[in-house]
């Protein structure tokens, strides 16, 4: 089973209805642990802003993350990007029935996009492993930054051997995936070449984290690519094992991954 098809069915059930949509956030906000991680990273960074300032939410798929920027912080501008049409086109209908006017949704192929020295932040989250250009990418983002802006990136980490099962080659979660990851060490040598300062790259789903994956994410979605009328059973699997996910997930976010099967990434424009 491959995880984008699941997706279009989650997404086609959610649709732009803004109560369905609020709630699917809420979800992922709930039961990805690479939410907290990142959402940890993006509000230390934004909370020190009192006027405008710029996003670029790279890879936006669900809109999850503009949402958060835009609904939290009302002198943010976010412009996001993707280039799933469909997916564009729920975020652009649910951002207008939701009445949020500072986020913007385009189109965009992160390895031709221009932008020049627009953005205080760039967030793109899961994108990495999709992209062969990742160097070009790299430097498009270093060229849409200011000077001194940030940039985050979460991605897979390869090598890890406390999630090698979550990340392994035969795993077909990761059948759209172009690479299986990045090192700390390629991570820093491709961000530095491009220009970047690297501040942090830190291990996300270490050992606790990789079970609650296993629990929350990794069966349920397995559950629902058999047949989607099987989501009606996930309320009665959750009741289960909620409680224990939710257990690994605070003790993967309260700890320092010395290993992991995710990378969160700080760099900077000098």
């Amino acid at each position: 089973m491959h995880y984008d098809p699941v997706k279009k069915i989650i997404g086609d059930f959610v649709g732009t209805n803004v109560i369905r949509r609020k709630l699917f956030y809420k979800l992922l906000g709930l039961m990805f642990l690479r939410e907290w991680h990142v959402k940890r990273t993006v509000r230390a960074l934004l909370n020190r802003y009192s006027n405008a300032f710029f996003v670029l939410d790279a890879g936006s798929g669900f809109g999850q993350y503009s949402y958060f920027i835009a609904r939290n912080y009302p002198h943010a501008h976010v412009h996001a990007v993707d280039v799933k049409e469909d997916q564009i086109n729920d975020c652009r209908e649910f951002f207008r029935k939701a009445g949020l006017t500072n986020a913007q949704f385009a189109i965009e192929d992160l390895t031709t996009m221009s932008h020049d020295a627009k953005f205080d932040l760039i967030l793109s989250v899961d994108v990495m492993e999709h992209i062969v250009a990742d160097e070009a990418v790299f430097q498009n983002f270093f060229h849409a930054l200011k000077n001194e802006g940030a940039l985050v990136i979460n991605t897979p980490a390869s090598g890890a051997k406390e999630s090698g099962e979550l990340f392994s080659k035969e795993d077909s979660f990761i059948g759209e995936h172009v690479r299986y990851g990045y090192n700390q060490d390629e991570m820093r040598e491709k961000l530095v070449r491009a220009g970047f300062a690297v501040e942090r790259i830190a291990f996300t789903y270490g050992r606790y984290g990789s079970i609650a994956w296993k629990l929350g994410i990794k069966i349920p979605m397995m559950i629902v690519g058999i047949h989607k009328i099987l989501l009606l059973v996930l309320p009665f699997y959750y009741v289960i094992t909620l409680p224990f996910t939710l257990l690994f997930m605070h003790l993967d976010y309260s700890v320092e991954n010395q290993q992991g099967g995710g990378l969160l990434v700080l760099a900077r424009k000098p």
